[in-house]
């Protein structure tokens, strides 16, 4: 019997060797990106996921807050500040208000009350909180520049602000028709001899349904007289819907201020 060659052993173990190296190799999965690109292989999650904050700040950008100018009155800066949403007044309040002994007491009475007025009428016609008139006063003043600011960055909030900034009627708002119907007015400023009056006016209907004195003398003896008259002249501007009211005995000058700013008023109004 035949003896196999020891070369022809050592050829064949070494060839029996290579093929079970080959054949793992085809069986290894590919690990290098090239591969797996080249398989289909699905992407990262955190790639995927990455849009999805992008979609949500979208989503919320209907929302924001704008501060109004701040309003001198004589006892100090008001400032108002809104938050809208989908073009809707949803807060309102002062960053800025008289402050220190009485002051004190009449922000903190009028105050909120004029936030809540300020949200549920939706413009700058709201009422001024009996016993609180400047910072009535100046409330009104910086909420209708917090509205004019949203009204220019957002023309399609017009129906929001259009009772407050003096635009007609027309407006987009769903069951305030009579609100939207009323127009505010502020007359030109009148110099007098103690100080700037001006007047502002609300009409509806062709009617003066309220009147408010934004500038008026003010300290020392000017500012009790305009304590005496500027009410009076307000209530007679309302009860004659025109300028032709009394003169307010001892604040003569305030009244004829008063009566040329209101007949400008009336006449920006039409009336």
């Amino acid at each position: 019997m035949r003896k196999s060659h020891p070369i022809r052993r050592v050829v064949l173990a070494t060839a029996a060797t290579v093929s079970g190296v080959v054949l793992l190799l085809s069986l290894k999965p590919a690990s290098d990106p090239a591969a797996a690109a080249a398989a289909g292989a699905a992407p990262q999650p955190g790639a995927a996921a990455r849009p999805s904050p992008q979609g949500g700040q979208r989503g919320g950008a209907a929302a924001g807050t704008v501060t109004g100018d701040a309003a001198q009155t004589q006892y100090g800066a008001v400032q108002v500040r809104l938050t809208v949403a989908n073009g809707k007044i949803t807060g309102a309040e002062a960053v800025q208000a008289p402050k220190g002994g009485v002051s004190d007491q009449k922000t903190a009475l009028a105050v909120p009350r004029l936030n809540q007025e300020a949200v549920a009428a939706g413009n700058a016609d709201i009422d001024a909180v009996s016993g609180a008139t400047y910072t009535s006063t100046g409330y009104k003043k910086s909420l209708q520049s917090a509205l004019d600011k949203i009204k220019a960055s957002s023309p399609g909030s017009g129906g929001e602000t259009g009772a407050g900034s003096g635009s007609s009627g027309g407006s987009g708002s769903s069951g305030d028709s009579g609100a939207a119907r009323a127009r505010t007015v502020t007359g030109r400023t009148a110099q007098t001899q103690y100080g700037p009056v001006q007047v502002r006016i609300t009409v509806s209907g062709g009617r003066i349904t309220r009147a408010e004195a934004v500038q008026a003398p003010e300290g020392g003896v000017s500012g009790q007289k305009t304590t005496l008259a500027v009410p009076r002249l307000n209530q007679e501007a309302v009860a004659a819907g025109n300028a032709d009211i009394d003169a307010v005995s001892g604040a003569t000058y305030t009244s004829t201020g008063y009566k040329k700013s209101l007949q400008s008023a009336l006449d920006q109004a039409g009336g």
